[in-house]
């Protein structure tokens, strides 16, 4: 790998952490598309969709740790919603992660474009009210709450995504969870997401090893700057810049598809 190369990857690892802990999402949205299609732009070599995927998966394992632990203080981690969503998308990843290995690049993609488009079409949904709610008052269906974690799981693991993009969506407009309460316990889960999916693929070889070291480098620095700026943000503007960075990917990824 040349200097340019390095380079690359490392930014395209840095923005997509600082807005991982900024938003609560593992930050694949956004990494995927860039790790695909910034590279050849530049002249560099082309990742595949395996690999992208598989880089991805490993790569929000450590951006989730950063935002998690800037995130520990506060109230802001609802520990019953993390147990439950978690031990579920933690099982839906692995067999999304393992399984995938038998799927075309374009499989993967196709995968990719559903998710990013129902979750783009949650975003935008209004959500009155659910920040209103004090965070030691927070209720909700638990067993609702765990069946989508486990479809997120699966269909997360097949991509490398953590699936943070699509739960943020489900804990706003479905659960109710409020807007910090969300990001923060979103990032948790995904931290488990991220272990199924990364072991899912790194034992079937399709995890590239130098790119992952440089996005975990990254990230690791950046996912606690993003969650440090994502606290004083307004949770209005938070909910409108993750609506429309899901919308954009969900474009560009059905452009490519058809």
């Amino acid at each position: 790998m040349d200097i340019a190369f390095i380079i690359t990857i490392f930014l395209i690892g840095f923005i997509g952490s600082y807005i991982s802990g900024m938003l609560g999402i593992g930050g694949s949205i956004i990494k995927y598309p860039m790790l695909l299609y910034i590279p050849p732009v530049f002249g560099l070599a082309a990742f595949s969709a395996h690999e992208v995927s598989g880089i991805s998966a490993v790569q929000v394992f450590f951006a989730t740790i950063g935002g998690v632990w800037a995130y520990r203080k506060g109230g802001y981690l609802n520990k019953t919603l993390i147990g439950y969503m978690g031990a579920s998308i933690l099982v839906g990843s692995f067999v999304g992660g393992f399984g995938s290995r038998s799927m075309s690049e374009g499989g993967i993609n196709l995968v990719y474009g559903i998710l990013a488009l129902i979750a783009a079409v949650m975003m935008f949904v209004p959500k009155k009210g659910i920040d209103d709610i004090p965070l030691d008052q927070v209720k909700f269906n638990k067993w609702l709450a765990a069946s989508l974690a486990l479809i997120v799981g699966i269909g997360s693991g097949i991509v490398g995504a953590a699936g943070a993009f699509l739960l943020v969506p489900i804990m706003l407009v479905v659960l109710k969870i409020p807007t910090r309460m969300t990001i923060a316990s979103s990032l948790a889960i995904t931290l488990l997401s991220s272990i199924g999916a990364t072991v899912g693929k790194i034992t079937t070889g399709q995890v590239e090893f130098l790119p992952s070291v440089i996005m975990i480098i990254a990230s690791l620095i950046a996912s606690p700057l993003g969650a440090m700026a994502g606290k004083k943000v307004n949770t209005k503007v938070l909910q409108v810049v993750l609506a429309f960075l899901i919308l954009a990917t969900a474009i560009k990824i059905w452009m490519d598809i058809l």
